[in-house]
């Protein structure tokens, strides 16, 4: 077993580690179960493609790498 790895048996984990991981796999569940809200509509941002979709801004002709 690597180091820093997850032990192969639950019963290996401290009772503190298995509450843990028991509450953290009840909120991953819970919030699949409520539907994320929609996101915002850009206002006044770039026309066309998205401009960061190859690593680069382009304004007014100028391109600049970031």
């Amino acid at each position: 077993m690597e180091q820093g790895s997850e032990p192969r048996d639950k019963r290996d984990l401290p009772p503190a580690a298995r509450r843990a991981l028991a509450e953290a796999a009840e909120r991953r569940a819970q919030a699949e179960r409520i539907p994320a809200p929609p996101r915002p509509k850009e206002v006044n941002g770039p026309q066309g493609p998205e401009p960061t979709r190859y690593g680069d801004w382009e304004s007014k002709g100028i391109a600049s790498d970031f």
